[in-house]
């Protein structure tokens, strides 16, 4: 009997799915059945939202009525701590479903009649910017009851996480856990990736090779706003392999103004035909630069690194060359001067590796930072597969990361070190203090070049004398004004 053709029985079984009804039902249960039964994972995420920290109850398709009618929202989550209990009501998406404004004004009038706290979306729907929701609603309904989203992208990368880096205290919680991310990860599940840049994709590419495009053509703002989606799922897709968060990284201005962002990436891609995003990686020596030049159809991805503060410039140079050893040849490192304005020089690694006088072309000048960048061919299908956009950028942040990123540390100046004051000295492993004579080092020693200190010989005492005491000339400095020099 072929046992390698059986199906290894699982909690959460994919087997049996019959249409998008039964998927988002079944992820929907799954998913808030898991949420109450592993309390660490629950509490990541609803802790977000305001619900404190307590039991949490998870029930599926709650019935209510909202005038006349019956609505079922997909799910509610009561979380009771004390006198006090949060609840939020669940709605959720799989597969390529999109979230309906309709539907969720409804639920929001119904939280608000119940005196709910909030309503959290689930879907594969990934914001431009986090913390805004992919579908308009009225905003008036948004008074008394708060709007969330999330990801299914997002909620696999919270478990992974949960189980493999922040821990589950309980062994069978854990592989309760470990059970929804097998789920969460078949195909059939209906939590996809993100896997489409959007159906005005092809016009506007081509628009912008042949440098015809405008900031009004419709399409313009999908792009921009897919762009930056792609950017929030490089993140958690990487954070997800690293078992840290990252998460992009945006201003301050962006975050407050989410239309900022979208009018600077349109901006540039009709003036320039680029996307830019950047991504923060806790503990590295720098942002990730992700650049997409839909003209030339190149990726580049780049990080800037602080040059060392001490040294000569070429050993400055070998500084970087001997973190960069495992990289390819193909890498690119610039250099730049300071009070300088843009690039001083730039070479491909494998010169640099043999002349690092390559990158000191302006004599003289100090060298202020290194940016080093890796470009590979960009994708222009919609999709993802072979020769796509999406997973030509996502291919090259994985490979930048691993070849160059990873390997890079920033530059620390050596910590001082104590010199030799010569009042003691180490014999056969024994201290042993010495007699104090004339010729003892004094901090003063050398300080000038050319300067020899000079000495008087004072007469000893009868004291001295009397007690046995070996007569020693008193070492004297010629001038009483002379101060130590500070030693950098």
């Amino acid at each position: 009997m072929n046992e390698q053709a059986w199906h290894q029985a699982r909690l959460i079984p994919t087997s049996g799915i019959n249409g998008a009804e039964e998927q988002e039902r079944r992820a929907t249960s799954a998913l808030l059945a898991v949420m109450s039964a592993v309390k660490e994972f629950g509490r990541v995420l609803t802790q977000r939202y305001g619900a404190p920290a307590g039991p949490i109850e998870t029930y599926i398709e709650v019935p209510f009525l909202l005038g006349e009618k019956k609505v079922y929202p997909d799910g509610l989550i009561r979380v009771t701590r004390g006198s006090r209990t949060w609840t939020a009501l669940v709605e959720v998406k799989t597969g390529t479903n999109a979230l309906a404004a309709e539907q969720l004004e409804n639920y929001l009038d119904v939280a608000r009649e119940q005196n709910y706290d909030a309503l959290i979306t689930i879907s594969n729907e990934i914001p431009a910017i986090a913390g805004t929701h992919p579908t308009k609603v009225d905003k008036r309904k948004l008074r008394k009851v708060a709007l969330h989203h999330l990801s299914w992208a997002q909620v696999l990368s919270e478990a992974v996480l949960q189980k493999d880096i922040r821990g589950v205290a309980d062994p069978d919680q854990a592989w309760i856990l470990g059970e929804l991310i097998r789920y969460l990860e078949h195909p059939r599940s209906g939590a996809l990736e993100f896997d489409d840049m959007g159906e005005t994709w092809v016009a506007v590419r081509e628009a912008v090779a042949a440098s015809t495009l405008r900031a009004t053509d419709r399409g313009v703002a999908e792009v921009a706003t897919r762009f930056d989606a792609l950017m929030t799922f490089t993140s958690l897709r990487l954070g997800r392999q690293l078992g840290i968060e990252v998460t992009p990284l945006l201003s301050r201005r962006e975050l407050a103004e989410p239309t900022l962002r979208t009018q600077a990436l349109v901006g540039s891609l009709v003036s320039h035909g680029q996307l830019t995003g950047t991504i923060r990686i806790p503990d590295t020596v720098g942002p990730l630069v992700v650049t997409a030049d839909l003209r030339a159809g190149r990726v580049t991805c780049h990080v800037d690194v602080d040059a060392p503060r001490e040294g000569r410039p070429a050993t400055r140079v070998n500084w970087l060359v001997r973190q960069l050893k495992e990289a390819p040849e193909t890498v690119r490192v610039e250099a730049f001067v300071a009070h300088g304005r843009g690039t001083s020089a730039a070479e491909l690694l494998r010169v640099v590796r043999e002349n690092p006088a390559a990158l000191l072309t302006e004599q003289g000048k100090e060298l202020r930072a290194f940016r080093v960048a890796v470009s590979t061919p960009l994708g222009s299908k919609r999709g993802r597969g072979r020769g796509s956009f999406i997973d030509s950028v996502l291919d090259a942040v994985d490979a930048f990361y691993t070849d160059v990123v990873q390997n890079l540390r920033a530059w620390s100046a050596s910590p001082p070190k104590l010199r030799q004051d010569g009042d003691r000295v180490l014999v056969e492993e024994q201290e042993v203090a010495t007699p104090l004579v004339s010729t003892a080092l004094s901090s003063q020693d050398g300080t000038e070049d050319g300067e020899e200190q000079q000495y008087e010989e004072q007469p000893s005492t009868p004291a001295d004398s009397a007690a046995g005491g070996r007569e020693e000339p008193v070492a004297t400095a010629a001038s009483e004004d002379e101060v130590p020099v500070a030693h950098e």
